[in-house]
């Protein structure tokens, strides 16, 4: 199975590019995205991701907007991983690590763009996530982030939007590895236990002249699996700066496993170099990440599931009223402060359990 990858020296192992060294079902490589304005307007959020293992490339583009939440969403049986299309969705990459495209062609939902991502600063490698339970690894991932802006357009209806990178702003991230895609398999001995537990919170946040990564997944009786607290400056002779533990003492309308409503984050870096240090953050526009993207809450569409031998284009949209189809991980565009400093991010978060501290298990 020879692609365009095989004529650059990246091998691993003594196989084409298309094989992995594991033959684990859930290794998989994926691109996200998240596209906003800093307003309750709009938020876009893009994915696209391989699953070499299980045969299987899929894409999405969310877009929240008033009371709607639509999806283009394909699939499609893998045969080059030098190809990173699917449907109308395709990704270019025009410089790395600094410079994506990002299209989406017409399609039936009536929602087109044709953006350019720059970003702000170097990448910064994130902790590896490493979850084993009861003998298997569930979770063993790595992932770089980076904060940038956004040029370009987007049609969503009627409705054009300029995108200017004065004011669109978002985040990315690569990741690869392994964590649960595809059909669901039988539980076994882990019937019952969640394969993430406790709170998952992730900011990422871009001040004028840094961004800040904030990163955790705490179980409920404190213990962290994952945690990250960093500033990455836009010049990149200044060395990014750890900002030691985070505290957090967010506040909610309401939080619940699968279920909450953030009205304010707030985390605090008391032994930040220079100084404790506050971050603030407002939500602008609560998304459900989960609902119609594939992110492993409908039985019919989930990363890595084979939806046949033929490419599958499909639009999902729903009314965000609709309490049934919207729960999970939730994201939220956020306008944020730390110690005067004003910044846009966004704010991604999740209860995948009981978490002492706010939802009262």
């Amino acid at each position: 199975m020879l692609s365009k990858m095989d004529d650059y020296p990246i091998h691993q192992i003594a196989d084409f590019v298309r094989f992995t060294a594991t033959s684990d079902r859930n290794f998989y490589d994926r691109y996200y995205f998240n596209m906003h304005c800093g307003s309750e307007d709009i938020f876009v959020v893009i994915g696209m991701g391989q699953y070499p293992t299980l045969g299987v490339q899929d894409g999405f583009v969310l877009v929240r907007e008033a009371d709607k939440h639509e999806v283009v969403r394909a699939s499609k049986v893998i045969e080059d991983r030098g190809d990173i299309t699917v449907g109308p969705i395709r990704i270019e990459v025009l410089e790395g690590l600094h410079k994506l495209r990002i299209v989406l062609e017409p399609n039936d939902s009536g929602i087109e763009m044709d953006v350019m991502w720059e970003g702000q600063h170097r990448p910064i490698e994130e902790p590896r996530h490493y979850i084993r339970k009861e003998g298997r690894v569930l979770f063993d991932s790595m992932r770089f982030a980076q904060l940038g802006r956004w040029s370009g357009e987007l049609k969503v209806g009627d409705k054009t939007y300029d995108v200017d990178p004065g004011q669109w702003t978002g985040s990315r991230d690569r990741s690869w590895g392994i964590r649960p895609v595809g059909e669901a398999e039988p539980e076994g001995i882990h019937t019952g236990i969640p394969s993430m537990e406790g709170m998952w919170n992730y900011f990422p946040v871009l001040f004028d002249d840094y961004a800040l990564l904030y990163l955790i997944n705490e179980n409920g009786d404190g213990r962290r699996t994952t945690e990250e607290a960093v500033k990455i400056y836009r010049d990149s002779s200044r060395e990014p700066v750890w900002l030691g533990r985070a505290e957090h003492d967010h506040v909610f309308e309401h939080a619940a496993p699968f279920k909450a409503t953030i009205k304010e984050g707030i985390v605090r870096f008391p032994d930040a170099p220079g100084g404790p240090q506050e971050l603030r953050g407002t939500p602008l526009l609560q998304t459900y990440l989960t609902a119609g993207t594939g992110y492993g809450m409908e039985h019919d569409w989930r990363h890595g599931m084979y939806q046949g031998p033929e490419e599958v284009v499909q639009y999902a949209s729903y009314d965000v009223n609709d309490d049934d189809k919207f729960w999970g991980l939730i994201e939220t565009p956020a306008r944020f402060t730390l110690d005067g400093d004003e910044g846009v991010g966004m704010m991604e978060f999740a209860f995948f359990s009981e978490h002492g501290k706010y939802t009262g298990g």
